[in-house]
């Protein structure tokens, strides 16, 4: 295919051989009897959740944690508007759109990285996900709370948090991707504790705006995260499998 000379872009400084561009090594795996450890903590953890809300015995620290954040007869936030526009902009790191793009780039990274099979490991962490809190919402069912004035717009049933389980897969999950570039331990951890903490940070922000309870959004979380050890415990070898088919091969970006 010809193209016009306009077309080409002309180096200010002379481009770099393609030899001496290298990707890190790759091939690492996160421990799946670790992953499958740490999911069970988190869906125990989630199991007590829905017991104790079954059971009514969330009322008190959802009610703590609702009025916490509020002042006055009126129950608005603390610390003035730009506290409130701080929440929801961490709270928009864990919606639909935002959320959606994340995971879309983090795929076609990682096939960029030449790592097939942690990108459609993520890929089916997310769909399958997303899936399961449906499911979780529809079983559960739960309105929102009312207790104090909501400060973001929220519709649907309230448990658990669909901000808190996504922002955990998602993250998480995206974290366990990515972690497989490194050989160490330390750098594997940090990663994983980052993105553990940002999206428990997601997560609260959903109760400082008043439209989740305590309990939705702890759950939400521990539900997300376990989903996303879950998967990479269970989905390795299924994702392997697929990452070698054609099918993946003509999705690849580098290719074509």
């Amino acid at each position: 295919m010809a193209f016009k000379q306009s077309d080409i872009v002309t180096p200010q400084e002379p481009p770099l051989p393609a030899e001496d561009v290298h990707l890190p090594e790759r091939g690492f795996t996160i421990n799946r009897r670790k992953a499958a450890a740490v999911a069970l903590v988190c869906w125990l953890g989630w199991g007590i959740m829905v017991w104790l809300v079954l059971k009514n015995g969330t009322i008190g620290i959802d009610r703590a944690g609702l009025l916490w954040f509020r002042t006055g007869a009126d129950l608005q936030a603390r610390g003035g508007i730009w506290v409130v526009e701080a929440v929801r902009d961490i709270t928009a790191l864990g919606g639909v759109l935002l959320s959606t793009l994340v995971t879309v780039a983090a795929v076609v990274a990682l096939m960029f990285l030449k790592l097939r099979r942690e990108a459609v490991l993520f890929a089916l962490t997310v769909i399958l996900g997303w899936g399961l809190n449906t499911l979780m919402k529809t079983v559960i069912g739960r309105d929102r709370p009312n207790l104090v004035p909501h400060l973001s717009d929220a519709a649907g049933l309230s448990f658990p948090s669909g901000h808190s389980f996504a922002s955990a897969m998602i993250y998480i999950g995206m974290a366990l991707a990515f972690a497989s570039l490194s050989q160490r331990h330390s750098v594997r951890y940090l990663l994983i504790a980052s993105a553990m903490v940002l999206s428990a940070f997601i997560a609260w922000s959903r109760v400082l705006l008043g439209v989740h309870y305590p309990s939705d959004a702890i759950a939400g979380w521990l539900g997300g995260a376990a989903w996303a050890f879950t998967a990479a415990a269970l989905l390795y070898k299924p994702a392997r499998a697929a990452a070698e088919t054609d099918t993946v091969a003509h999705l690849d970006p580098r290719t074509g």
